[in-house]
């Protein structure tokens, strides 16, 4: 170890003391270039967010037109509804005079039938 301190002259250490600044002077260099590529990226972020924006505004518009598509919606299925209400209501009534029909007309036919056997009944 002795050997080595005194090979370091005055002269050796200036010429390491350069040598360490020069290299220490292409780590600032280094660094400049990263925080210049860094600016760029932030610039990309930016640009990036702005773009978001914009489809944000295009989403609240789309969703603006959906609610009144929805609303639309919502009145039509609303007048259809009443529409097949009064049309089931008359299929309804229909039905019933139909049920009724037929109520009647098996009364008559099994009065009628009735009316056949007291008529035969009574003949013999």
């Amino acid at each position: 170890m002795e050997a080595v301190r005194q090979s370091w002259t005055d002269e050796r250490l200036d010429e390491f003391g350069k040598r360490i600044d020069e290299r220490f002077d292409r780590v600032d260099e280094r660094f400049d270039d990263v925080d210049r590529r860094f600016e760029q990226v932030d610039r990309r972020f930016e640009q990036v967010d702005l773009k978001f924006a914009q489809v944000d505004k295009r989403f609240e518009r789309i969703e603006g037109k959906l609610d009144r598509i929805d609303q639309r919606m919502e009145t039509e299925f609303g007048r259809i509804e009443g529409r097949l209400d009064a049309e089931f209501g008359r299929i309804d009534t229909r039905l019933d005079s139909i049920g009724r029909a037929i109520i009647f007309g098996a009364i008559a036919f099994s009065s009628t039938v009735i009316a056949g056997f007291v008529a035969l009944a009574t003949q013999l």
